[in-house]
């Protein structure tokens, strides 16, 4: 069949899509309330819906009442009773697959279910929506008429009891179905190799040759990738090597600190980029808009969302509210309960709501990976916008960073230290750390009142780390490609004290 032909059966296919979407866009509440008494029905006879009665739950009150929420810690037994081939503990189909997590530095591995149904019907789904989103905004696309090049994990599958884990990128490529494979580039023999640098070398090799009219992958590694496709080419830019590329799908880590980078090669004012926001746990949202960064909450994926107000977040007065209760701009923790068995988990990341009609959000960082050791509630958002500002007004390109505070000692003040791993330095550091300074108080309050006439925090203390510092640190730590990365920020030292180590040797 030619390829303009598929072209076009595959774009109405795809778009026939969108009566489902509008549903849930007209009435997002209901579908969300349907959806989890739909998982509690199918869930009823589980070891976990007979110890909380699932049958008996008929308002998102008792719900709410009756059902702890959780985090991984608290899970861990059920899942490693699981991983070990028992059934029906938290969900009434086997579960074969685990998602080992790649999503942090933390030496202990989460393993995450991951049901038939959540491949099915989250996962898969999300990737013939997000093409759907695309094509439905870009009538004269062509994607079909090549291949994406996705850039996944780097570990192999494992096979222990009767189940599988792996990265959860190497799960969805074993699993993939023929449309997905045969529009992919590299094969999945070459997607599956364990060892990260030989991987690199291979997709170069192997991606080359081929027609590629999209990229998928994670930013900071997607960005390696491509150097090295420019250096092995010898080519200025990707279009010179593949010049029916039309977009990047992109999620993991945020984009502020990459996107100068990507437009020098990739130099068009019209390719586009396209933002998602998944895990280890589901696929929760899409950008379903040329040149934006807002992300269209998907809520017909077997997931049921709530929030929790970061106020109160850890505290004793903590409460969660579903969809129908959130409001604007305020920074929510997020809570989910899954068509793989997680029950009210908190996924450990905080998002806010840029609209409410649609639900469309920004993620904001992690609840874990922030600062707060003197009341500055400084977020990973607040660290990304204030970098991006500074960037644009001293002309510096940023590869990596990380941060942590510089405790209070006798009547040394505290303070922010930052490791920052440029690609192009700013020509005065002094005046990159003022500017960066003035934007985070412009973009915190709280920040802004530590920093009052240097009372509580003083400037911030920046070092310039040495080329590849981050990039060697998660090789040394075997933590290389994937979603693997350095915290952001952290209210430990532990990051900060062994990557400054490493800058001296």
């Amino acid at each position: 069949m030619p390829i303009p032909i598929v072209n076009s059966i595959a774009s109405w296919f795809l778009k026939k899509r969108f009566h489902q979407i509008d549903l849930f866009l007209k009435y997002p509440n209901e579908v969300q309330s349907e959806l989890l008494f739909s998982l509690l029905k199918f869930a009823k006879d589980t070891e976990i819906g007979k110890r909380y009665d699932f049958a008996s739950i008929k308002t998102y009150n008792d719900f709410n009442e009756r059902i702890p929420i959780v985090d991984y810690e608290t899970v861990q037994p059920m899942i490693e009773r699981s991983r070990r081939g028992e059934q029906n503990i938290f969900w009434p189909r086997p579960i074969k697959w685990f998602a080992k997590s790649s999503g942090t530095t933390n030496a202990k591995s989460k393993f995450i279910p991951v049901s038939n149904e959540s491949l099915e019907d989250c996962h898969y789904a999300a990737s013939k929506d997000l093409l759907c989103m695309y094509l439905n905004n870009n009538e004269d696309a062509n994607l079909f008429t090549g291949k994406s090049l996705r850039l996944g994990g780097s570990k192999e599958l494992y096979k222990e009891n009767g189940t599988v884990f792996g990265d959860l990128s190497a799960i969805l490529i074993d699993n993939m179905p023929f449309w997905a494979e045969f529009s992919s580039t590299p094969s999945n023999k070459v997607s599956l190799m364990s060892e990260w640098e030989s991987k690199m070398k291979a997709i170069v090799e192997e991606t080359t040759n081929e027609n590629v009219t999209s990229l998928a992958g994670v930013p900071s590694w997607m960005l390696v990738l491509l150097n090295s496709v420019l250096e092995y080419t010898g080519k200025d830019n990707l279009f010179e090597v593949w010049p029916n590329l039309e977009v990047y799908f992109h999620g993991g880590v945020s984009f502020n600190p990459y996107i100068e980078q990507y437009r020098r090669i990739i130099p068009s004012k019209t390719f586009k980029y396209y933002e998602i926001y998944n895990a280890s746990e589901g696929f929760f949202a899409i950008q379903d808009q040329n040149y934006s960064g807002d992300l269209l909450l998907m809520l017909d994926y077997g997931i049921f969302y709530e929030f929790i107000p970061m106020d109160v977040y850890g505290t004793e007065a903590q409460y969660a509210i579903p969809l129908s209760d959130v409001k604007l701009n305020t920074n929510y923790a997020l809570v989910i309960t899954t068509n793989a068995g997680l029950w009210r988990y908190k996924i450990g990341d905080t998002i806010r709501f840029v609209s409410l009609n649609p639900h469309r959000i920004k993620v904001t960082g992690r609840t874990k990976h922030h600062i707060n050791a003197f009341g500055e509630e400084l977020i990973i958002e607040n660290a990304e916008e204030a970098l991006k500002k500074v960037c644009k007004r001293t002309g510096a390109e940023i590869v990596d960073y990380t941060a942590a505070p510089i405790f209070m000692d006798g009547n040394e003040k505290g303070a922010h230290e930052w490791i920052i791993e440029f690609k192009t330095p700013p020509n005065n550091m002094n005046y990159f750390n003022e500017l960066f300074d003035n934007a985070l108080k412009a973009l915190n309050s709280d920040y802004e009142a530590k920093r009052y006439n240097n009372m509580t925090l003083n400037k911030p203390k920046i070092h310039v780390a040495r080329p590849h510092l981050f990039y060697d640190w998660l090789k040394a730590n075997d933590k290389l490609g994937g979603q693997h990365k350095v915290p952001r920020l952290s209210n430990s030292r532990d990051y900060v004290e062994a990557l400054l180590n490493m800058n001296k040797a």
